[in-house]
């Protein structure tokens, strides 16, 4: 599923994947992968992108059924 709160938190703070990857130490790629829910990030890793978007895990991670 991909993630479009997590791109569109990360086009609100004018930052490319590639900026937000090196705020929070993982590739471009990664990024990429995790907004076209290619890859299913570690709860570190989606505290870290939460910390860096000013937003909570609810907000970027939690699905709405």
């Amino acid at each position: 599923m991909k993630n479009k709160k997590l791109k569109l938190a990360r086009v609100e703070k004018d930052l490319s994947q590639a900026e937000l990857a090196e705020k929070v130490g993982v590739t471009r790629q990664t990024i990429g992968l995790i907004e076209a829910g290619g890859y299913n990030p570690t709860l570190n890793l989606c505290i870290a992108i939460c910390k860096a978007l000013d937003k909570t895990l609810d907000q970027l991670f939690w699905e709405d059924h």
